[in-house]
């Protein structure tokens, strides 16, 4: 029984792999052990708790695939040529809760797009071509803008500091929501802060420093100092203003079908200018969406979506969603990274948006399995 449910699931991943081969994708495989480093600069430390690490004596530590799309990236920025469009078909690993019934082990199919001639087009492209390979399934889609969202904050008028941090969490939501509430002076300083500071208010820091004793870890002084002058500036800067904090809740909190969306988006402009380009492209990717044949009147757009997904999209965000089986998560899901290709490329970059289908799920709503 286990077997042929396994059998059924391949068969399916490779329906898929053939529909995204026939669009004139690649096929592409990568390594199940991939460098742990690599994948520690991009996400941090969060990703030992998603993914299975283990040790090589020779290659060092190596993770088992948690995704395809890195790998994929490198190999395209080392020897791709451009434009490119690929498809691949295998094994996961992600690491799951106690007591989650969800698979640590399973199939993804995907689609990468790399090309720089029309971004907009290439994000219909993708969408559009998930929204027909699923289209028997009768499943919801939800859309969303990471961009927006990283513009707005890039907008604030606050330290350059707060807007860094502020990003950095835009994928941690409880803990974006603390640093707003702190940054927006609603929320008290951290104790064990506020107490450095109040000792920094009567003592200078390279004093405190030398009374502290020998330094422990691998901060320098001059990292050290520099953090203490950072937490100083924070501390004397003044709240992000009422105004600016509702601006983005208005952002996090929208829920709306696509085109009404972006007109309350276009509305909030007018007292943040610093997302107009991000509205720009959206506006231009629903354009290429109608001219696929998607209706963008009633496909629908939420500010927050994608913050729970993987850290590096930073645009046009989608997800697919089959709303007869609540007990499922998402079928298929993907959006844009432009900045990862420049992370992986050294300095090379190049537009790419894609996304990935559990052929499983699809069985599952289909009621084959």
């Amino acid at each position: 029984m286990l077997n042929d449910r396994r059998a059924r699931i391949r068969a399916e991943a490779d329906r898929l792999s053939a529909y995204f081969l026939a669009q004139g994708a690649l096929p592409v495989e990568a390594a199940v052990l991939q460098p742990a480093e690599i994948l520690l600069d991009l996400y941090g430390e969060d990703i030992r708790a998603r993914a299975y690490v283990t040790h090589d004596p020779v290659a060092g530590e190596q993770m088992m695939r948690p995704d395809f799309t890195v790998p994929v990236v490198q190999m395209h920025m080392n020897e791709g040529a451009e434009p490119a469009r690929y498809t691949y078909n295998g094994t996961v690993w992600r690491k799951q809760t106690p007591g989650s019934h969800r698979a640590s082990e399973y199939l993804q199919v995907g689609f990468e797009v790399f090309d720089r001639s029309d971004p907009a087009a290439s994000d219909a492209e993708v969408f559009a071509l998930f929204s027909d390979v699923l289209a028997p399934l009768n499943l919801r889609a939800a859309t969303g803008d990471m961009g927006i969202l990283m513009a707005a904050v890039g907008g604030l008028d606050t330290l350059a500091s707060r807007k860094a941090a502020l990003k950095r969490h835009i994928w941690r939501p409880r803990r974006f929501r603390q640093l707003l509430d702190r940054f927006g002076g609603t929320a008290p300083v951290p104790e064990s802060r506020a107490a450095l500071l109040a000792m920094l208010a009567g003592t200078p820091a390279p004093k405190l420093m030398k009374a502290a004793g020998r330094a422990v870890g691998l901060r320098t002084q001059a990292e050290i100092a520099a953090r203490l002058k950072a937490l100083q500036d924070d501390a004397a800067a003044s709240p992000i203003s009422v105004a600016e904090v509702q601006l983005l809740e208005d952002i996090l909190n929208l829920k709306d079908k696509s085109t009404a969306a972006l007109a309350k988006l276009r509305r909030l402009q007018r007292d943040l200018p610093a997302i107009a380009p991000a509205l720009d492209r959206m506006e231009a990717r629903l354009n290429a969406l109608s001219a696929r044949g998607i209706d963008v009147d009633q496909l629908d757009f939420e500010g927050s979506y994608g913050r729970t997904a993987l850290e590096y999209y930073d645009g046009f965000v989608f997800g697919f969603y089959a709303e007869n089986r609540p007990d499922l998560p998402v079928i298929a899901s993907g959006g844009r990274y432009d900045a990862l290709t420049e992370v992986l490329g050294r300095g090379r970059s190049i537009p790419a948006v894609g996304g990935v289908i559990r052929p499983e799920f699809v069985l599952a709503v289909a009621g084959g399995v």
